[in-house]
Order: C-alpha cells, then sequence, then structure tokens
C-alpha cells in the first residue's frame, strides 16, 4: 500500500525520517517529497509547511503525483477540551473550518455551498488507532478539530470556537487536508498531539513542547503504519 504521512512543520516529519532511515526526496511544485518503505508499506512523507493553501497543495500532490492511497497526519495542536492536557493525543472523528465564514447569506459558520460544515475522519482507521493506543498502553481521546489560518492565542476567541463548532482542539491544516481526502475518495486520519492551551500563554507553551509533542505523534503514526501491515 503506498501511504502519505504528513505534517506541517518540519519538526513533525524529522521522527518521521529518522525512523524509516533510508529515503529518496523528490522536490515538487515548491515542496520536497520523502519516499521510503517501511513495514511492508510504499511511504511518501512531507511537511507542508503552515496553513490550509500549503496543506492542500501538499495533500493533493502526495494523492495524484506520487498515488498515495491513505493518508495519515501527525502533528500539534492547541486544546480548547479542558481534559486536554500537553502531550495528550487526540484523533480526529471530523473536521471543520472555523475561519470560513459567510453567515451574512445565512449559511453556519465553517459550511460553504455544495460543501460540508464537517468532514468525517475514516472509522477503520481510527479504529486501528485505538488498538495502537491499547497496545502503547496512551490515553487516545477522540473528537471534533478545528482549522483555521489562525495560531489561536485568545481564549475568548478559543471559547467562541469550542461553542460554534463543539470543538475540542483547534489547528491550521487537518480540515482543508480533509477536504481533498474526501473529495478524492481517500481515507484518512488526523492524529495531533497537545502543544499548547490556545490562550494567553500559547506561543511560550508551543515553542517549549512542539518537539517533544511531534515526536509522541510520529512515534504513534509509526505504530499505526506497522499496524496496517497486519
Amino acid at each position: 500500500m503506498k501511504i502519505a504521512i504528513m505534517g506541517a512543520m518540519p519538526e513533525e516529519i524529522a521522527p518521521l525520517l529518522e525512523k524509516v532511515g533510508d529515503y529518496r526526496l523528490t522536490e515538487y511544485a515548491g515542496n520536497k517529497y520523502y519516499e521510503a518503505t517501511y513495514a511492508g508499506h510504499d511511504l511518501v512523507i512531507a511537511y507542508s509547511k503552515i496553513g490550509k493553501v500549503f496543506s492542500t497543495l501538499t495533500a493533493t500532490t502526495m494523492l495524484q503525483k506520487f498515488g498515495a492511497e491513505l493518508l495519515l497526519f501527525s502533528g500539534v495542536a492547541g486544546a480548547i477540551n479542558p481534559k486536554l492536557k500537553i502531550g495528550n493525543l487526540i484523533a480526529a472523528t471530523k473536521l471543520c473550518q472555523h475561519d470560513l465564514d459567510i453567515t451574512a447569506f445565512g449559511h453556519p459558520y465553517g459550511y460553504v455551498p455544495e460543501g460540508k460544515q464537517f468532514v468525517e475522519a475514516d472509522t477503520g482507521l481510527i479504529a486501528k488507532a485505538k488498538d495502537v493506543a491499547k497496545e502503547m498502553d496512551l490515553e487516545l481521546m477522540e473528537g471534533i478539530i478545528a482549522t483555521g489560518d489562525q495560531f489561536v492565542a485568545d481564549p475568548v476567541r478559543n471559547k467562541w470556537i469550542g461553542d460554534t463548532f463543539n470543538a475540542d482542539a483547534l489547528e491550521m491544516e487537518g480540515a482543508s487536508v480533509a477536504c481533498v481526502c474526501d473529495a478524492m475518495g481517500v481515507p484518512f486520519f488526523i492524529l495531533r498531539a497537545i502543544s499548547d492551551a490556545a490562550d494567553m500563554d500559547a506561543s511560550f507553551s508551543f515553542d517549549e513542547f512542539l518537539e517533544s509533542s511531534a515526536i509522541e505523534s510520529a512515534n504513534f503514526i509509526i505504530k499505526m503504519v506497522e499496524k496496517l501491515g497486519n
């Protein structure tokens, strides 16, 4: 199986590249793609750069140019749900765009005509993730992840996103990747490790815990790849 593994930043894929060892580099459309073989699967690994536009471009490239049949996303997120603490893992059950607003035309936040307010992740991959969490003796929370082209460090905005979308965490790429995979009929799984609380201390927390949270998420994704080989 050809599996795409995405992150948004170099720190989010560095642990993955270390795990797979040898890889072949391809540069395309202003980005770098790393192809490798691991656990009997062909992998293409890339970080998109931050935000919905770049993540859309990268996800589309991985599916169209590299022929990925399944996409796994590994990265970090800010917490909305107070049960989520730094280092905790959350798997997206569905994703939305919290900064998409055409409510002036009578539509709910996050919705565009002929689109969806929420895109649901693959239930089979979520079930696989639960098995991996059990084997690794880790707690894996499931919930709604909200995506937007904003680094949220405002508790008022944090609460609004939580209340409006019933969201548990927020980040800057997941929903756009979900839209691409959904449109192309490719199963996807979005995993995030919590790096901050999306509040006034978010920027400090993010810098401090980015690397450790990214490693936590990447280790889990690698175990999922191994599980998919069974």
